[in-house]
Order: C-alpha cells, then sequence, then structure tokens
C-alpha cells in the first residue's frame, strides 16, 4: 500500500536541512532504518532538490514543498516543487577545479543516485522530482538506534 507524506517548509538553508531531516524521519516511521541505504539515498536526493529550490527556485515569501510516496516494496518517488517560474532547473556548468567548487553538483548526484529524475510544470513555478530505490534493505530490519551486535544482541560495552 503506497504511503505519502507532505510538508512546506520555509525557503531557506534551515528549511532544506529540516526537509532532508524530516525526510528520513519519515523513511523511518514507514519502517526504513535510518541505516538503509535506501535512507541514505532519499536523504541525498531531498537535500539536493531542496537545496535548488531554495538557492535557485526562492520566490520571496513564498514556501517549496516537499512530497514523498512510498510503495511499500522499497521505493520512493521525491517531489520538491518551488514557485519559480523556470521551466527547468539551471544548467550546472562542470566546475573548474571540482573538489574546491561550492556548486554545480546537485543535478550530478541526483542522477546519480534516483533512477530516474525530471521536471514537471506546476502553477505557479515547478516539481522537480526523482524515483529513488529500490534500496538494498528490508523494512523492519534493526535500524542504527538498536546497535545490536553479531549475535543478534547488545554488544558489550566498550572500556569502564
Amino acid at each position: 500500500m503506497a504511503q505519502d507524506f507532505r510538508q512546506r517548509f520555509s525557503s531557506t538553508r534551515r528549511g532544506a536541512r529540516l526537509a532532508r531531516r524530516l525526510a528520513r524521519a519519515q523513511l523511518d516511521l514507514w519502517g526504513v532504518p535510518f541505516d538503509c541505504p535506501l535512507s541514505d539515498d532519499v536523504g541525498l536526493v531531498v537535500g539536493e532538490l531542496a537545496a535548488n529550490a531554495v538557492l535557485h527556485g526562492r520566490v520571496p515569501g513564498r514556501d517549496f514543498e516537499l512530497r514523498m510516496r512510498y510503495d511499500g516494496r522499497e521505493n520512493v518517488r521525491v517531489m520538491v516543487s518551488d514557485a519559480d517560474g523556470d521551466a527547468a532547473p539551471p544548467p550546472e556548468p562542470v566546475p573548474v577545479d571540482p573538489w574546491s567548487a561550492e556548486g554545480g553538483r546537485g543535478l550530478r548526484l541526483v542522477a546519480a543516485v534516483a533512477r530516474e529524475w525530471g521536471v514537471s510544470a506546476r502553477h505557479p513555478g515547478k516539481t522537480v522530482w526523482a524515483e529513488v530505490g529500490p534500496g538494498q534493505c528490508r523494512a523492519g530490519r534493526p535500524g542504527i538506534g538498536m546497535n545490536l551486535g553479531v549475535d543478534g544482541q547488545n554488544p558489550p560495552s566498550q572500556g569502564t
């Protein structure tokens, strides 16, 4: 059964950071633990798309929206909408020195992690979406917070 998440965030760096954190927390509520590669991939995609919405799609006084749809089988559709009227994200030039440049890699990372991604028009603005999954985990397995040892028991404490 498909499950949906929808939330608006302020078009600020703080809003983008919160979107990434809440996306991973929502996946955990859906049974996809934080230590799962699917959670990592969705977190990266949400972080990049939200940052683009804040840096390139920001319209003063308007929020951006994050929507996610989880199909229950380790596939997540991420959709980030902003109010900017440009039909497509700005082109990202190849940085002269890719290791020192601050920008220019976001959509390349999304393309590397997502099965596919694209842009849909909406009024006002646009929605950039990405299909992520399948992940390499099973819903319901122990998450990082459980910290289970090899035999399924809690590991011995480290030192005294």
